[in-house]
């Protein structure tokens, strides 16, 4: 059901469950995989283009249909008598003491292409964060509880001045597109041109498994004092993991000898209690994915279905436990910092005491699975992206199938 405040301006609705549940939970991945600190404190963000430049553009698949699906609805609803282009698309995740005051989102010189604003919440006011609401200054709605898979739609200049307030606990997160009706700030024909520098060079047809790369650890360093980052923050990879009950090993040679920033690119394990995983993971952002998706598709691995694979946990001994706790000194300076912002409100309690190795080594199979099945339908998408310099669903190629 929709809520306009008149039918003659037009200027705002709020669309209930425009994504399914399953969307949500997906975009939710793809952002706790793969966010960086954001553009204001205690926000994070992951944009189209920092999915390409770590090598994650597969991760770009999930958000086409959507897409498509919003700048439908938004130029429906507002009678946009020529076709739109997305000028930007970004998750955005608002953890706790994160707010912006009053403001339009076309409030600077170079924000004026801005025409139209959809903001679709990804998760539950009140069950995945408290406080965070988003305020219009005037007009109806003034403001709503949003649950998963509502989208608020507004023109992006001065007749839409909205605040969002402090998030109080959890974190706020959303899908946010810009629209635009010039051409030239098109996000699609940027996109398709990084993606086409980075994958049509290949030769072979056939997708291989992508593995991540992280960025500067600049961008996954968060703190709460920008005016001294070094001496309050924490790396926003470890913590992740770490309020999942996850800690991580190098090898005592790698750990001794590098510094954060090198730290991000090395080969790793993951360790939970006093067991180590037998598996080791490329970098610190490979491990973060495999463990979000984990915990996504957590209720496909039942204990029962696998037996406990003993020779793919060992115990820990002291010097690698001990060689766990340096790291810690590595990767945060607070040690309740990553809990204050990155714990869920709700904890899985079941899922935590149910977790078994056996069931995290079949996800991370299933992970790859998962990674090459879109990175499959990258490969056949772009170049029908290219032929028409926009961004669409394409039905998958038959000649890829199976492979």
């Amino acid at each position: 059901m929709a809520m306009a405040e008149t039918e003659s301006e037009r200027r705002r609705v709020i669309v209930r469950n425009i994504l399914s549940k399953e969307e949500c939970e997906e975009l939710e991945l793809i952002h706790k995989s793969c966010s960086t600190v954001g553009y204001r404190p205690n926000v994070f963000s992951t944009t189209l283009s920092h999915l390409i430049a770590t090598n994650s553009s597969h991760f770009i698949i999930p958000f086409v249909p959507i897409r498509e699906r919003l700048k439908e609805k938004v130029e429906e609803f507002f009678g946009c008598e020529f076709e739109l282009v997305i000028e930007f698309t970004g998750l955005i995740s608002w953890a706790r003491g994160a707010s912006i005051g009053w403001h339009c989102d076309d409030n600077r010189p170079y924000l004026k292409q801005r025409h139209f604003t959809a903001v679709c919440y990804l998760n539950t006011y009140g069950k995945d964060f408290q406080g965070g609401l988003f305020r219009f200054q005037d007009g109806e709605p003034k403001t709503f509880a949003p649950s998963a898979g509502d989208v608020a739609m507004y023109t992006a200049d001065s007749r839409n001045v909205h605040s969002v307030d402090e998030v109080t606990h959890g974190e706020r997160l959303t899908l946010t597109l810009w629209f635009s009706r010039d051409s030239s700030h098109d996000e699609d024909a940027k996109l398709i041109s990084i993606l086409s520098q980075k994958l049509l060079h290949r030769s072979d047809k056939v997708p291989q498994l992508c593995l991540p790369l992280p960025a500067s650890s600049n961008m996954y360093w968060f703190s709460p004092n920008q005016a001294s980052p070094d001496e309050l923050g924490c790396n926003i990879c470890w913590a992740r993991m770490n309020v999942l009950g996850y800690d991580i090993y190098y090898s005592q040679n790698t750990s001794s000898a590098l510094d954060c920033s090198e730290l991000l690119l090395e080969p790793l394990q993951l360790a939970r209690g006093d067991d180590l995983f037998h598996q080791p993971f490329a970098n610190i952002l490979h491990a973060l994915q495999v463990v979000q998706f984990f915990h996504w598709k957590a209720s496909e691995f039942p204990t029962s279905k696998f037996e406990t694979e003993a020779s793919k946990v060992l115990h820990l001994s002291q010097s690698q436990k001990e060689n766990i706790r340096n790291l810690k000194s590595v990767f945060v300076k607070n040690n309740q910092l990553a809990e204050t912002v990155f714990r869920p409100v709700i904890i899985n309690e079941k899922e935590q005491q149910s977790f078994s190795w056996a069931n995290f080594s079949a996800a991370v199979t299933a992970w790859e699975d998962y990674i090459r099945k879109l990175h499959k339908q990258l490969l056949n998408s772009l170049p029908h992206w290219r032929t028409h310099q926009s961004i669409f669903s394409c039905p998958l190629d038959e000649s890829l199938e199976g492979t």
